[in-house]
């Protein structure tokens, strides 16, 4: 085989709507397609050399010298009238691997990611910390960028984004947008959001709080009168809290969680989920608005374990949703089956009594959600190969 056609590779990829395309020795290029990951059909398996050759066409100088010092590079990637895909080279067994994350052209707005409405209402605060979280492959990067572009279109303001490497592009439209890529326009996290602060911004972007120092400005930063964005690979509101809090020493902790609890705006958690279709991805998403409750949870380390139940009870009033909140409501609306929200719900025997229609005293934050009288078994039919 004269070597891989990575054009080609990254066309399909985009054809089918793939999240990722995995470039490794011994197999066929491989694509993550609504989650599930499925080899190209008739295509040669790749020998070390060709991968190593594609991985070397992808990098410039300075990457080729930070892959040889670590193993491992981050790089920005784009294809005119394509797209753009963040890629990382990788050293594995002695061989070098490539995955391309593939970065859509649009950022999509709200509505069409399936978001709730209180996502418009954080992004437009004047000042504070909004979070958003979610292990890896859960659309953290996307549902920023919404919100982002949210701001772009209906503010004033200048915003600063710091990304490792840059992911969506944004134009100037009501705001001026200037992204910094780490390696390229900035040597780290801590000393570009360090820097950002002298660079009169109204927002700033962090692509991701990756240790102590960086959350210690960014926690500044917001306390300072700046809305600052940024992401946390932990599953939802209460173990962010905690994540947060345990970067810090001991002795400092107390304070760090008066600081957390006076900046915080907003935590935005997901999971991405395979739509009833088969055909797309939909994300549960578990939200927290800052209220004096959930400042207290925060406050007080015995009452953090409370903010799950003070999300629940907030919706009404705040707009607050849990994670099975959430279920239910992509249930209600045909979006996801019963069986794959049964496998993904915090309390799957509470949600059963939920969708039944089987509600306590203390559920008055799911008045509003409803449920139906039988679950329906998921009779959606599998992605097929192409």
């Amino acid at each position: 085989m004269a070597g891989i056609d990575l054009s080609a590779i990254l066309n399909l990829a985009v054809k089918e709507q793939s999240s990722d395309v995995h470039i490794k020795a011994g197999l066929p290029p491989i694509l993550r397609i609504y989650g599930r990951l499925i080899s190209i059909k008739n295509h040669p398996r790749l020998t070390p050399d060709d991968v190593a050759q594609c991985a070397l066409r992808l990098m410039n100088d300075t990457q080729k010298e930070s892959f040889r010092k670590d193993h491992q590079v981050d790089i920005a990637y784009s294809v005119p009238g394509l797209g753009r895909f963040r890629v990382n080279v990788f050293q594995q067994r002695g061989a070098m691997g490539i995955v391309l994350r593939v970065i859509p052209m649009k950022i999509k707005n709200f509505g069409e990611l399936n978001l709730p409405a209180i996502l418009e209402r954080l992004s437009l605060e004047s000042r504070g910390l909004i979070l958003v979280t979610g292990i890896t492959g859960s659309g953290k990067s996307t549902t920023l960028a919404a919100m982002i572009e949210y701001v772009n279109t209906h503010k004033s303001c200048n915003i600063i984004t710091i990304e490792d490497p840059i992911e969506f592009l944004h134009r100037d439209n009501r705001s001026i947008i200037n992204q910094r890529e780490i390696s390229v326009d900035a040597i780290t996290f801590a000393g570009a959001l360090r820097g950002a602060l002298r660079q009169d911004p109204d927002a700033i972007m962090v692509g991701e709080m990756r240790d102590m120092e960086t959350i210690e400005i960014a926690l500044t930063a917001a306390e300072t009168g700046h809305l600052v964005f940024s992401t946390l690979h932990t599953i939802d509101a209460m173990e962010t809290v905690n994540r947060i809090v345990s970067v810090f020493p001991p002795y400092q902790q107390k304070q760090i969680r008066i600081q957390l609890a006076g900046v915080i705006r907003g935590i935005v958690s997901q999971r991405l989920m395979p739509t009833k279709d088969g055909k797309g991805r939909v994300p549960a998403v578990e939200v927290l608005v800052s209220t004096p409750k959930i400042r207290e949870c925060i406050e007080d380390k015995e009452k953090t374990k409370e903010i799950r139940d003070a999300i629940a009870k907030g919706h009404t009033a705040y707009g607050m949703q849990t994670f099975d909140q959430s279920l239910m409501d992509l249930l209600n609306r045909g979006l996801i089956s019963y069986d794959e929200a049964l496998k993904q719900a915090s309390n799957p025997a509470d949600f059963t009594l939920k969708v039944k229609g089987v509600t306590g005293t203390s559920d008055a934050g799911w008045k509003e959600f409803g449920g139906e009288e039988e679950p329906g078994k998921d009779t959606s039919s599998p992605i097929e190969r192409f």
